[in-house]
């Protein structure tokens, strides 16, 4: 310092306090991820590597929305702008905060706003979603969100619906896909992407075997609400890839959906799509073919919808792995050259990277061969597309070497049931056996993504441990599967993949038991929750009345066992396709865990990675999240399943929730060194964010909990470096202060 240092400057100096820059003063997190390159970056520095272990919390904010008892998720990244935090609550009301406060401003309730509309109660299939968007054009702000299957306009200052938009403020998404979806589940979970005055849609399809909408990608005015264009990823006759599906596939096959977001390069008016995968997931016998343009990066013109270049990264999935995550838009350098990339991450660990422009892979890819399928009716594509580099971020194969040792008695068990398996080989097509899949069927990545750094380093966390898929006969003539009851085959066919086929579901993963389920519900409760869906599970509308009856019946067990058996709900469907006739579906499995509900191979089970994509190489790869209990015996960390995505900072830092240990933590980004950790109100699988308002720099998490067996919650939790002392400075000191910066 010198004489001509301002004296406000000095003090805040002596205190040891950031310098506040005025009242008003903000740096926004204004759309999903943090921008529209989903880059998850701030360039935010008041929370650096030197003073992060002083964050305390600033604010909370609770929905009143918890269940005692009850499972309910909130994975919202909020946005930020103008110091109000826009999210969402667990039952998927839209609020907006005071970023500085945590105070709710309004809250917009899209089944009050239905009930109001239809004037008698109505329920929304609500489900769960990640986050909103925000678009502005002079004083007309809106937010757009979904709810069910309906898109909103809410007025961003009010909270009201824009009357102007669609029908009094929404857009019914199951219109306008050029088939009758009025009975498919379709909803929303992730925000879609901003282009000029479009909203280009997200949409959730069902991937149980039987009638499921497609995955069209679609464009919406966001003044008016009509749709603008559309592009089918079940092409058409005509069209690009129509000849890698059966010939009339488009008329009812279903998925190659978009539901985990977009991504969006302004400058060059291109819109990057990642898709998942076709209906059914794990038996594809009725769907021959590679099935373009399921499981693939589009990249389309984002004025017209019209294909640019794409790449097939499953070919024929079997395995539910749907590209599970927008695509990280950002600047490689090799020899000097400075080139825009695209980088996907994947639920098999693998990270594809190409030029924005062309599609041409930035590292090369090989074709490798891929296991045949033993399973009756199915024709497994003979080969699959890996990069060379970078290294995957996941564990492709499982050996005898690889299995837990935890204790004796777990190895032991592990070991009996890894014999009787299917070799855990990449790729290893679902099997009556059981085949082992590593990563499991959520990855590897999931949808909270990769961040990427201005240095072109990506950063991406990852669950690495493995599940078991076993199919069984769809038509109950497969050795229990419980046909005896007349309501047992819809049961297999729709229920088993998730709840098992002894109805024991998986607590440990969330998935609640319906053995005496009618102790605990009542049948038009079950009625209701078939025909409307609950969280992740989606509706069955499309299932006939008496279907729905009879697989009540056998819920409840209020039908005998022994009583004459109905038709069942593929005999009664005759007016649906053959497509839909699926003879083998996912009966039991999940994840491969041990009996006191620990991976049954070696950690790490979790894992926070940084690759560094102008080479190729990793920078570092650590555990990510640990077992308390285990942590007492002196276990090193472990890792842990984790769903919720990073964010890093200029300020040398990455954030990260995410895991099941409920923490939020703070890493260097150079070195991958642990810096600071907090305790959370319940598990945060939600990407953070982060955002300044007069002068002061916030991180925001949503800890909704309610995944992988974990208690559910309400709140977002904010925390901040403690709060300046009141220094009273001149303006004219301030703005000496601000000369005296910029020189």
């Amino acid at each position: 310092m010198n004489a001509s240092t301002p004296l406000g400057f000095c003090l805040a100096l002596v205190a040891g306090i950031p310098l506040l820059t005025g009242a008003g003063d903000s740096a926004d997190w204004p759309s999903y991820l943090g921008d529209d390159a989903r880059s998850h970056y701030s360039s935010l520095t008041q929370i650096n590597r030197e003073n992060v272990q002083r964050l305390e919390v600033a604010w909370t904010y609770s929905a009143g929305e918890k269940r005692e008892g009850g499972r309910s998720q909130m994975q919202c990244n909020p946005l930020v702008i103008d110091g109000v935090l826009y999210g969402t609550t667990p039952f998927v009301n839209l609020i907006a905060l005071d970023a500085a406060s945590g105070r709710e401003l309004w809250r917009f309730d899209p089944e009050a706003e239905a009930s109001a509309r239809q004037g008698q109660p109505a329920r929304l299939a609500r489900g769960v979603n990640r986050g909103v968007s925000y678009w502005a054009k002079g004083p007309d702000r809106r937010i757009l969100f979904t709810a069910g299957h309906y898109l909103y306009a809410v007025d961003a200052g009010t909270g009201l619906p824009v009357p102007s938009f669609g029908d009094r403020g929404r857009v019914d998404f199951k219109q306008g896909l050029g088939r009758d979806t009025r009975a498919l589940a379709l909803s929303s979970t992730s925000p879609g992407a901003i282009f000029e005055d479009l909203y280009i849609l997200t949409v959730r399809c069902a991937d149980t075997p039987g009638p499921a909408a497609p995955g069209h990608i679609r464009a919406f005015d966001i003044r008016s609400g009509e749709q603008v264009w559309i592009f089918h990823t079940i092409p058409q006759p005509g069209e690009i890839g129509h000849d890698t599906w059966p010939e009339d596939a488009w008329k009812y096959a279903g998925g190659a959906n978009n539901w985990a977001g977009l991504s969006v390069d302004h400058k060059r008016g291109l819109l990057y799509v990642p898709t998942g995968s076709p209906t059914y997931d794990y038996w594809g016998g009725n769907r021959p073919g590679e099935n373009l343009f399921s499981n693939s990066l589009l990249c389309l013109d984002a004025r017209t919808g019209r294909r640019v270049w794409h790449y097939q990264v499953v070919r024929h999935d079997l395995w539910d792995r749907d590209l599970p995550a927008p695509p990280n838009l950002l600047t490689i350098r090799r020899d000097g050259i400075e080139i825009p990339a695209v980088a996907q991450v994947t639920k098999s660990g693998h990270i594809f990277v190409f030029h924005r422009e062309t599609g041409e892979p930035l590292f090369p890819i090989d074709e490798v061969a891929a296991p045949a399928s033993d399973v009756p009716g199915e024709a497994a594509w003979p080969s699959q597309p890996v990069p060379r580099a970078p290294a995957p971020f996941a564990r492709q194969a499982i050996t005898l070497d690889d299995l837990t040792t935890r204790t004796p008695e777990v190895h032991r068990a592990a070991l009996e049931q890894f014999q009787k398996l299917k070799p855990a080989l990449p790729f290893q097509p679902p099997s009556l056996e059981g085949s082992v899949l590593t990563p499991g069927i959520d990855g590897g990545a999931e949808w909270g993504g990769a961040a990427v750094d201005e240095q072109g380093v990506l950063y991406v966390n990852a669950s690495d441990i493995a599940w078991v898929i076993t199919l069984v006969e769809a038509q109950g003539r497969g050795k229990g599967t419980a046909l005896s009851h007349q309501g047992g085959g819809s049961y297999t066919l729709y229920c088993a993949g998730c709840h098992g086929a002894d109805r024991q579901g998986n607590p440990l993963q969330g998935i609640p038991a319906l053995t005496h389920l009618d102790q605990r519900m009542k049948r038009d409760e079950v009625l209701a929750i078939l025909e409307k869906g609950r969280g992740v599970m989606p509706p069955f509308e499309f299932l006939p009345q008496s279907v729905r009856n009879s697989l009540t019946d056998y819920l409840l067990d209020t039908v005998s066992g022994t009583a004459p058996a109905r038709k069942d709900s593929v005999e009664q469907s005759r007016t649906t396709p053959g497509y839909y006739e699926v003879p083998f579906v996912r009966g039991q499995g999940g994840r491969w865990l041990d009996a006191e509900g620990y991976p049954n191979v070696q950690p790490p089970w979790g894992t926070l990675n940084a690759v560094d994509l102008n080479t190729g190489e990793y920078r570092w790869k650590i555990p990510l999240g640990e077992y308390p209990e285990l942590s007492a015996k002196g276990v090193p960390p472990t890792g842990t399943d984790n769903y919720g995505g990073p964010v890093v900072t200029a300020g040398g830092l990455l954030f990260i929730a995410a895991t099941l240990d409920e923490k939020i933590r703070a890493f260097d980004k150079e070195s991958g060194a642990l810096l600071w950790t907090a305790k959370l109100p319940a598990a945060g699988y939600a990407t953070p964010a982060t955002y300044m308002v007069d002068g002061r720099q916030y991180l925001v998490i949503a800890c909704g909990g309610g995944k992988l067996g974990s208690p559910s919650n309400d709140v977002y939790i904010a925390f901040a470096l403690p709060p300046a002392r009141a220094v009273r400075v001149h303006p004219v000191l301030k703005a000496r202060s601000e000369r005296a910066r910029l020189r």
